[in-house]
Order: C-alpha cells, then structure tokens, then sequence
C-alpha cells in the first residue's frame, strides 16, 4: 500500500472515531467517568428505534420466541411489540390504555391497565385475566406501574394520571399497594406520596424502590419485611430535570430512571452516574436484548436502546 494511502487511511479512522465520540458525548452527561466506565462500552450511543406513536411507555423484554420487547402506547389503545428482526407491530388491542409491564415467574404479561382500572394478566395463550381491581370494594384510579416479587405478590402503584373521562376517583388517595394472590388480602403498603409511579426492587428483595413523579420529584427507597410489610422511606434521589416515571434497579445497587432529560443513572449511594439525553422526556425503561444488557427507553413518540455491560434486576 503506498504512504498516501495509508495516510488517507488513517486520517479515515481518526474522523470515524472523532465522529462516534463526538456522537456519544451527546447522548450522555457524564458525572462520573469511572463509573460511567463501568456501565457503558466505549463509544456507546443512543439509537432510535422506532418514533411516531402517541406516548410510549411500559417496555417489558419477553426472553421466548427469539426474544422481543412488548411496550404500550397509552393514547392508541395498544401494545405494541419490537423485535430485531421484524421491526414494530401490534401486540394487542385494545390494551385499555396499558402503562406499566412486566411479567411474572411463568414468564406471563402483567399489565396495569388505566381505563381498565386494574391489574391485568396475559396467559401464553392469549387470554387475559382480571388480578386485582378493587381495594375494600372501591376501584382503583388508573393502575400506573407493577413489579412481581419473588414469592408471587403484585406491587403496584395507583396515581389518577389515567383515569378515564367521565369516571370518578373512588380511592381516597394514591397508594402503593401488595395483592398475595395465595390468600387474595391486598394492603396499602404506603400512603404518603402524591403522586407514586415507578416502582423495583433491589437484587436481593430487602429494598423496594418507589418514585413519586409529583411535587417531590424524587425516589424514595423502603425496607422490605418478611412479611411484606416497608419501614424507612428515605429519599434516595431526586430528579434534577423533570421527575422520575419508571424505574429500574442493578444488582449492584444502582437506579436507572425516567428523566425530564431522557434518563438518569445513580449509584447505590443516589450520586449522579449519568444522564442520557434524548430529544424528549423519558417515560420509562427496561433492560433486555439477546444478552440482557442493552437498555430501552420510551420517550413520547419514540422508543430508543442503547448497549450497556450490566443486566437489570428482574421484576420477579
């Protein structure tokens, strides 16, 4: 190969990489390099997936079928399904204005539905069943996010953002609430936030993380009981832009959540990792992809990924 040539090929992949890190410093705030180490490749950056739906939120990863992410678009009326290989399409319709997803230890779908008023489950085949949908004979407001825990009780938090036209709230507040379905008790586990949203557990089930997308804008984190019962309530973040909507834990203890700016990462001790910048608002996020390790994001009308080097806690 003749010197210019290598010259030119050089000066090629000198741009190349001055482009991607140029790109990849504007998708993140970075607050702490060595920890941002830890948690992103060198030169990760923001892809767009998907854009054009009404308002995202919701992504949950399903590992069966060649692995795909089910998220809703609340306005629509629908769930929708990414995949790889076939791109967006529907998942189901009507969703009653499904929010938060998950699913649970037999891999089933579990949806907070806000005009359905309830706690929703999906059978692999198809079928949807009715979980919970009532407190003390009184509908919920607009079930807004949802974890399964290890021994099969459904955490769920119950703001009126979705409640539907026409309707009228019957709770006497927006609680945070624990459905056993071995005994079928449901219980208000906490009562003192304006507005709770998001909600995950830490890896070993003795934290639960709630985030209050109200007023305090901020993420509280409560000790778990044995016998599902939360002490403490410390705030463990808050939100500098915006305020957080879903949220997602680590096994090492780090909280990844939904931010005015797309998306804030904070270490076990609530300092600032990172944000990510998106063009609007982050609504929530999730982790999966084919080795668990790439981040969703909804954000208004679009949905984004972005490679990291770390797995989030399962819901269940």
């Amino acid at each position: 190969m003749k010197p210019m040539t290598l010259v030119r090929l050089a000066l090629s992949i000198l741009a190349i990489h001055s482009t991607l890190s140029q790109a990849a410093a504007l998708d993140f705030e970075v607050r702490n390099e060595a920890e941002f180490k830890k948690l992103f490749p060198a030169n990760a950056t923001v892809t767009k997936l998907a854009d054009g739906f009404g308002f995202t939120e919701g992504p949950v990863w399903i590992p069966r079928d060649g692995g795909y992410l089910v998220f809703s678009d609340i306005p629509n009326n629908q769930l929708k399904k990414w995949s790889a290989t076939a791109g967006i399409s529907i998942f189901r319709q009507p969703s009653h204005n499904a929010n938060g997803n998950t699913v649970d230890r037999q891999g089933r779908l579990v949806t907070a539905e806000h005009s359905g008023r309830r706690i929703s489950l999906m059978e692999k085949d198809g079928s949807l069943t009715t979980v919970v949908d009532r407190f003390e004979g009184k509908r919920f407001n607009s079930p807004n996010d949802v974890v399964v825990k290890s021994d099969g009780t459904f955490w769920f938090t119950d703001p009126p953002y979705g409640l539907p036209k026409g309707q009228d709230k019957e709770q006497d507040g927006n609680y945070v609430y624990r459905f056993d379905p071995a005994t079928k008790r449901i219980t208000i586990v906490v009562k003192d936030f304006n507005m709770p949203n998001g909600l995950s557990f830490s890896s070993d089930e003795k934290k639960l993380y709630v985030a209050d997308s109200g007023n305090p804008h901020h993420i509280c984190v409560f000790k778990v009981a044995e016998d599902g019962t939360l002490s403490g309530g410390s705030v463990f973040a808050v939100i500098e832009k915006g305020g957080p909507d879903g949220i997602r834990c680590d096994p090492q203890g780090r909280i990844w959540s939904s931010s005015g700016t797309g998306a804030d990462i904070f270490a076990s001790d609530g300092s600032v990792i990172a944000k990510i910048n998106l063009p609007k608002g982050g609504a929530n996020l999730c982790f999966g992809g084919k080795d668990g390790k790439t981040l969703f994001i909804t954000a208004r009308e679009g949905l984004y990924a972005v490679e990291t080097l770390v797995k989030g806690v399962k819901s269940y």
